[in-house]
């Protein structure tokens, strides 16, 4: 089973050549060459998430409970339509009134979100929770209140968890630490092979292919499913790159 997080960027006509308009058919080109099984994304707006789903062959968006708004950026789910059954979902907001829509507290300058599905592997018959999100980018308290809701939400699960996105942070921060630990018994995917930290391992490139920033786009998993691979996709195409981040994905296996 192969899991991919992978950051849009969201739909700005300031950056010029790399505005969205210019770029979508390079976004769907390198989702359907790696063919996650199940899709993460984040930045989305509502014009961006239909054109994945009108253009991506096979998948299906998962939007829960979603309120719709052109001024949100959400992070979002999709599953191959042939593989899963999706059993229930949700969507709220992490801040101290998850119900209120586009609420936020502390110092996050953007209303934040997890959205969430409990699905079914058709072929496996394994019952799992894949969670998708995106961290505040400025406020550190914020990332860390918001990261707390998270492990929260993954401690009460009954069934392994899966949760991926932009968190905005290194993997030395309280956010991390906060989140893979033995009480939500969650692992961090590059972690857990070994791979070491450093500029090959960045995930943001602001469109220029250098890693900039930090390890900031995760996918955290529980055992099982078992962790078989990972790699951050640093391809290009038609000579320029389909997001500011690279993408980047894990192989699961519920067998030993």
């Amino acid at each position: 089973m192969r899991v991919m997080t992978f950051n849009l960027r969201f739909e700005n006509d300031q950056d010029g050549s790399n505005a969205w308009n210019y770029r979508r058919h390079l976004v769907v080109k390198l989702i359907e060459q790696y063919s996650p099984d199940i899709l993460g994304t984040q930045e989305g707006r509502l014009s961006q998430l239909d054109y994945l789903e009108e253009s991506l062959s096979g998948y299906g968006m998962h939007t829960a409970s979603r309120v719709l708004d052109d001024t949100c950026q959400y992070p979002t789910l999709f599953f191959k339509k042939d593989l899963f059954r999706i059993m229930e979902g949700d969507e709220f907001w992490l801040s101290k009134t998850p119900e209120i829509h586009r609420s936020k507290n502390w110092d996050s300058a953007f209303p934040r979100m997890l959205s969430i599905a409990t699905v079914e592997a058709l072929e496996s018959g394994q019952v799992f929770s894949v969670a998708v999100t995106h961290l505040d980018h400025m406020g550190r308290m914020a990332r860390l209140k918001q990261a707390e809701i998270i492990a929260r939400w993954v401690r009460e699960r009954a069934v392994p968890v899966i949760l991926m996105g932009d968190f905005n942070d290194d993997p030395d921060s309280d956010a991390h630490v906060v989140l893979a630990n033995k009480e939500t018994g969650l692992s961090d995917s590059w972690q857990a092979l070994g791979h070491p930290e450093g500029k090959e391992s960045f995930t943001h490139h602001a469109f220029t292919g250098i890693p900039q920033k930090s390890r900031i786009d995760w996918i955290l998993t529980t055992v099982p499913p078992h962790i078989v691979d990972a790699r951050i996709i640093h391809d290009q195409f038609e000579g320029r790159y389909a997001s500011d981040h690279f993408p980047y994905y894990v192989d699961l296996s519920w067998d030993i």
